[in-house]
């Protein structure tokens, strides 16, 4: 650990106190016990995640995990979402490793999306209080989790199956409740620091929140503020982002493949081939590099044929933390304000205010250059590279990785405002309303700094002798050509560099030399590279009112009176994305310079859409209190919507319970729900893009797909006039160039239709107190579901359908004559069909033995088991099943054991990850000895987590330590964040001051 790092937490630990951890935990409970409590004058009535429907005592036909504030706390984690992961229903969220570095979505870098079922986060409905929440990336409607303050959670709700009857779209695969403290009174304070085993990743937390009743307790202020400071973690901080890490690449002594040999074997020093820092230079049509940029011979390295370009050491770019970060840098502030007043006993006026100051920093990977090409006008080429001969290219090609010019590096500015503003309370004594508008609004500002500007860079690399080139005479003098001639800056060589727009006026070029690393002048690089400033605004309105209550004035059944809620809703999103204005005059580039998209080809994206909903619930009691019958009862819902966009939609659901004896209780249901398009998938402009692509058609590749590539392949390149038998080489030089294409949004787009149906059981037996149990059942079947495959999917499906008449051939253009990809157009179409099915089995215990001198015991714990997961990209494709695959562990879970006496509460958690493969079923299918058995799959592992804490004897305050992963899993061999993540052992330590019980 450095003298900074070891200031930073002894300082955090010295405001805190000591350290050890509980686990990272999520309890699984019933729904009636998770209820949400409605105002003083009705304490009988709940509120359950699912309905709108309040009634006395009730417990929801569907299936509901909950996360709890003591879970929270408890788990020493302070971002929530790496919390909710180690739920089984949230495996696949989106937390820090995938909002960081290379990984991270363009503009999304710091975000933190929730993935319910592996739908996808699009498709995941986040609520607050029951309400959305405006979004935390452009076009989409998915929250980022980081808004949401860790220490005003009261409990999370993951609700399965589709709630859009009940809630509106985009809940195809269920919803996220996170259901708030509300009329807090007291003062709870928590403060905690944390730091790694490797001694980074450093985190600091900090939370407030006071509360207060007051008018003779018909009012209720609350206010919190929350800090979190969580520091950035390069890949190479980690062993396997160090140069000597191992990775799994083709084996150099299986070619050609022998079934008896692993296709794959680990390597060391691994880096990618004929490319360097300091610049690769090419003189032949060998296309191998003879000297580094310095002009000394190069070191090509052991080349590793048919692995992607990699080679074993030389001077070639180490692949070894080429991606950026592990976790980016972030620091949050958020404030709070909650407000109720009770104007009379039948009416309550309620507000919300919320304000969220975000900011994150995150490194990715450098700008690169796959055969540039530099005139042999030009005099800064060293001496003895000349000597050797320019005459095939008419000068040279460089490949070269760019770290010298500053990495693409990422700043974020996030300020989000949310206000809930409503009415509540009784029309009579057995019927409620609801009234309230929420408006949300996030103001994003991202910088994206070293971003190369093309027409200069090419421009500055375009060096001439100045006597030379206008006498013939050398003087000594350089300039840019374009200087001295004041024409074109039109070069070839460099592809359709000539055609971009000039953003400079001659005179102003500054020479770039690029001959070597770290050799280029400021002047330069400030002519060259620029920090784009990009904004986007995401705005939300939502107005909605509601009655429930029962028909028992009426008339009663035998089971009691019949629940009702009907209510109304319109909702407007809009999203803004603002480009810098460097990015929208540079309309062109080369595609084989790396340069990010984001800044040559952005587009403005504007758009909106609004939707009228109406929507109305009942419950229905049959029976109860009877034999064979407590409870039979069952609920419908529905909701109609008009949408600006799709139109009119429909959605609904009947869910059902049956509770035979007290102690049993079974419920199941079915729902046909629907999501609409989101902004981007609609109005996403018409822009230029660029990607690698290794073709599938490649020998290396073409037992690794479906049994149907090897003949698509073959009719496919033939068809052109291409050699099918000799387009190895040709299509491993073409995969070494990323490719020129166009990617857009639809506005032809349709809704989304999922039909889900789940059953399950309660049981709650008399005889063991404290004992609960359920089991439940969920299939999800997503049809027409949108989705933009990006090139390689493309070009993959393309040729592993059952034929080559299919939608993904026609996005692919290849060239006559050598079949090799020239361009593509990517867009998001209704062709997928996404169907899964699986269960979650939950147990908690709590249990005090003997007459109690031993303490409390609380167990609790949920298993998840996946059955299926299949996924149909288009119609007339292949399903890919992925149950099993990374990502898609058959079965996961996680538990618990907390053990309280007097003032201490010892705390062991555990986390179960079960094994997944490495690589693809259909991929293993048909290539079995692609590694060595024991390579094929990743084993199954068990995180262990520990909390100890200490509490004075009023409770008031207490001391907390604890240490997660306590045995420092590990990913596995030659992976960075598979299957345990990349953290590893971390211990933190803190405090809590907490009067909330004694109140003022």
């Amino acid at each position: 650990m450095n003298s900074y790092q070891n200031v930073r937490f002894m300082s955090g630990v010295a405001v805190v106190a000591l350290a050890v951890t509980l686990p990272s935990v999520a309890v699984a409970q019933d729904a009636a016990a998770l209820t949400e409590a409605t105002p003083e004058d009705d304490v009988n009535a709940i509120v359950v995640t699912g309905t709108r429907i309040q009634r006395p005592e009730a417990a929801t036909a569907t299936p509901i995990v909950a996360i709890t504030s003591e879970n929270i706390v408890q788990s020493g984690v302070t971002n929530v979402t790496e919390l909710l992961t180690q739920t089984p229903a949230l495996f696949n969220s989106e937390a820090n490793f995938d909002a960081a570095g290379s990984q991270a979505r363009t503009g999304a870098a710091g975000v933190n999306l929730l993935n319910l079922r592996n739908l996808g986060a699009n498709r995941t409905l986040v609520l607050v209080n029951g309400r959305r929440h405006v979004a935390g990336v452009a076009g989409e409607a998915a929250v980022d989790i980081n808004t949401i303050p860790t220490s005003l959670i009261e409990r999370v709700d993951v609700l399965t199956g589709g709630v859009s009857s009940v809630y509106g779209a985009d809940g195809v695969s269920g919803v996220v409740n996170f259901i708030m403290r509300r009329d807090f009174e007291g003062v709870d304070i928590r403060a905690q620091s944390g730091i790694s085993d490797f001694g980074d990743a450093e985190s600091l937390f900090f939370g407030a929140t006071v509360g207060s009743n007051f008018a003779d307790d018909r009012a209720n202020i609350t206010l919190s503020y929350e800090y979190r400071d969580d520091a950035r973690v390069g890949f190479g901080d980690r062993p396997f982002g160090r140069p000597d890490a191992e990775r799994l690449v083709r084996n150099p002594d299986d070619i050609p493949d022998d079934p008896n040999v692993p296709d794959r074997v680990f390597f060391r020093n691994l880096g990618y081939a004929d490319s360097s820092p300091a610049g690769a230079l090419v003189l032949d049509d060998s296309f191998a590099p003879l000297f580094s940029g310095d002009g000394t011979p190069y070191d090509p390295g052991i080349f590793l044929p048919q692995s992607g370009f990699l080679a074993v050491g030389g001077d070639n770019t180490p692949i070894a933390n080429y991606q950026g970060d592990l976790q980016a840098g972030t620091e949050h502030h958020a404030f709070n304000a909650f407000f109720n007043f009770e104007i009379s006993p039948d009416l309550r006026f309620f507000a919300e205010g919320k304000y969220v100051k975000s900011d994150n920093f995150t490194i990715a990977q450098p700008s690169f250059d796959f055969f540039t090409a530099i005139s042999e006008d030009n005099p800064l080429i060293p001496d003895n590279v000349r000597a050797a001969g320019l005459d095939t290219f008419g000068g040279l090609l460089f490949n070269r990785d760019n770290f010298d010019l500053g990495t693409r590096n990422e700043l974020f500015e996030r300020d989000l405002y949310r206000t809930v503003v409503g009415f509540d309370g009784n029309i009579s004594d057995r019927v409620r309303f609801e009234a309230s508008y929420v408006y949300g609004r996030n103001d994003t500002t991202y910088t994206s700094t070293n971003q190369r500007i093309e027409d200069r860079y090419f421009a500055a690399l375009d060096v001439v002798d100045v006597g030379e080139f206008t006498t013939g005479t050398p003087s000594g003098v350089f300039d840019c050509r374009v200087n001295v001639d004041g024409g074109a800056i039109v070069d070839a060589g460099n592809l359709n560099y000539g055609e971009a727009p000039q953003t400079f006026q001659p005179g102003e070029c500054v020479p770039l030399n690029l001959f070597g690393e770290g050799v280029a002048s400021q002047e330069a690089l400030d002519f060259v590279l620029t920090d784009t400033s990009n904004d986007y605004r995401i705005e939300q309105h939502v107005a909605n009112a509601f009655i429930s209550g029962d028909f028992g004035n009426f008339f009663e059944l035998p089971g009691g009176a019949v629940n009702f809620a009907f209510g109304g809703e319109y909702r407007k999103e809009k999203s803004d994305f603002r480009p810098d204005e460097i990015s929208t005059q540079v309309t062109d580039f080369d595609p084989n310079s790396g340069v990010l998209a984001d800044l040559a080809l952005l587009g403005r994206e504007t758009g909106s859409f609004d939707v009228w909903e109406v929507f109305g619930e009942l419950n229905v009691p049959i029976l109860s209190d009877r034999p064979f019958f407590e409870t039979l009862e069952f609920t419908v819902a529905g909701r109609y919507s008009d949408y600006s966009t799709v139109g009119s939609t429909e959605a609904w659901s009947v869910n059902g319970q049956w509770a035979p004896i007290r102690d049993v209780r079974f419920r199941g249901g079915y729902s046909e729900s629907v999501r609409a398009p989101n902004i981007t998938e609609l109005f996403a402009p018409r822009t230029g893009t660029f990607a690698f692509l290794t073709d599938p058609c490649s020998p290396v590749n073409i037992n690794q797909g479906t049994s149907f590539r090897r003949d698509n392949c073959e009719a496919l390149i033939t068809g052109l006039g291409a050699d099918f038998d000799t387009f190895d080489f040709e299509s491993d030089i073409a995969s070494s160039a990323s490719l020129e294409g166009i990617v857009s949004g639809n506005e032809d787009l349709l809704e989304e239709e999922a039909k889900t149906w789940t059953a399950g059981v309660i049981v709650q037996p008399r005889f063991v107190p404290g004992l609960l149990i359920t089991a439940d059942w969920y299939d999800i079947r997503l049809s027409d579901a949108v989705r933009t495959p990006g090139l390689q999917e493309t070009a993959e499906f393309c040729v592993d359908s059952a034929s080559l008449d299919n939608i993904f051939c026609d996005s692919i253009t290849r060239a006559e004559g050598t079949a090799f990809v020239t361009s593509y157009v990517l867009g998001p179409q209704n062709v997928a069909f996404i169907e899964t099915a699986g269960a979650d089995l939950t147990v908690s215990y709590r249990f005090e033995p003997g007459d109690g001198d031993l303490g409390s015991f609380n167990l609790s714990g949920t298993v998840g088991y996946l059955d299926k997961f299949e996924f149909l990209p288009a119609n007339g494709g292949i399903v890919d099943d992925e149950r099993g695959e990374v990502g898609f562990p058959e079965w996961t879970g996680v538990a618990d054991l907390t053990w309280d006496l007097d003032s201490i509460s010892l705390n062991y958690g555990v986390r179960y990850i079960g094994e997944q493969l490495r690589f693809e079923n259909d991929v293993i299918a048909a290539d079995p000895d692609i590694a060595a058995p024991e390579f094929l799959e990743l084993d199954d592992r068990f995180i262990h987590d520990l909390r100890a804490e200490f509490r004075t004897d009023n409770e008031q305050a207490s001391f907390f330590l604890g240490v997660n992963n306590l045995t420092n899993e590990q990913p596995s061999r030659g992976l960075s964040n598979s299957p345990t993540g990349w953290l590893g052992r971390f211990f933190y330590a803190g405090v809590r001051i907490n009067t909330e019980t004694l109140g003022f």
